[in-house]
């Protein structure tokens, strides 16, 4: 990338406005996109995010448009940042708009839906399988990048010369942006988590107290290490800040969305009920049923993953889900 180098964050919702605002804040020219051309429109004159992410205004460089070959014409590289059942088509669209050589980092945590493939697979489809990609993934709460507290994010890209490329546009004003190769850690950690944070918020909103909170957390990265894996995941990856980091921060603070789901749930609110209360993506509803089919296809056990689905999909009472993973039988804590 130039220096300093033109980026284009492709959607607007949080976590997308709270990088826009990071890179920004670096001093690289920074063009945020969002479909809605009212709302981009109304950022633009407010210097702010005020549905998604109010309270964080806009660095200078920081440009909104709902123009997305203006957002796209001449960036030195892009950021896509929208939900992972959204991204085949985002990238699509991209694609008619950038160069072979300009590097896409993705930001969504999950799968495709139906097909059950990781974020850089559904991309490299796309685009290309020679087009140069890295992943972005950690324990971050959009609020908090944008109110520029200490952050740190893991950014995964093989070459390892693109994570690095994205880590220095990032990189600085309290937030730490670390590289690895290991894409497919990187992308599981951000998908599983998700799913386990629910489940915790079920428990949690059942009042079974803290020591059971802790036995998830800990069980589910079990689960989490074990599809990691399988796909050729590193372990320390999945210990590191997009694995167990991920997991701790979603499951355990109430900025997470998918574990107000779980708590809405245990409050005996239906599923439609909870996301319209959110308001926003819950990504981890649908990820759920994509990370048991795969945990599925692989043979992998994921007992907590399994009990979520119930409660999401078929019905199962979350007091049941919670009697089922309770009574399972005794076993080595290393099988």
């Amino acid at each position: 990338m130039s220096e300093p180098a033109t980026i284009a964050v492709i959607g607007a919702g949080s976590y997308g406005t709270a990088l826009a605002i990071q890179v920004a804040r670096q001093g690289h020219p920074t063009r945020l996109w969002g479909r809605n051309a009212d709302a981009m429109a109304q950022m633009d004159a407010e210097r702010l995010n005020e549905r998604y992410l109010p309270g964080c205004p806009f660095p200078e460089s920081l440009r909104p448009l709902s123009d997305l070959k203006q957002a796209l014409d001449g960036a030195d590289a892009v950021i896509v940042a929208v939900p992972s059942h959204a991204l085949r088509e985002t990238c699509t669209a991209i694609g008619a708009h950038i160069g072979d050589q300009v590097p896409v980092a993705c930001a969504a945590k999950g799968l495709e839906p139906e097909s059950c493939k990781l974020p850089l697979d559904v991309i490299a489809e796309v685009l290309g399988e020679s087009w140069p990609l890295a992943v972005i993934s950690g324990p971050t709460f959009a609020r908090e990048i944008g109110q520029g507290m200490p952050s740190a994010v893991s950014i995964g890209a093989s070459p390892i010369e693109v994570a690095e490329a994205f880590a220095e546009a990032l990189h600085g004003a309290g937030f730490r942006a670390y590289t690895t190769d290991d894409i497919v850690g990187v992308q599981i950690g951000g998908a599983v988590k998700n799913v386990l944070a629910i489940g915790v918020g079920i428990a949690d909103g059942l009042n079974l107290g803290a020591n059971t909170r802790a036995a998830l957390i800990t069980r589910g990265l079990v689960e989490m290490s074990r599809l990691g894996e399988a796909l050729g995941a590193r372990s320390e990856t999945l210990m590191g800040l997009s694995g167990m980091g991920d997991l701790v921060l979603t499951c355990t603070d109430n900025q997470s969305r998918n574990r107000r789901f779980g708590l809405a749930l245990a409050r005996g609110e239906s599923v439609d009920e909870a996301m319209e209360a959110i308001g926003q993506v819950v990504e981890g509803y649908r990820v759920t049923r994509e990370v048991r089919e795969l945990a599925r296809s692989l043979g992998i056990e994921m007992p907590i993953t399994e009990q979520v689905y119930q409660v999401l999909y078929e019905g199962v009472a979350p007091v049941a889900a919670v009697l089922s993973l309770s009574s399972r039988p005794q076993r080595a804590e290393t099988e």
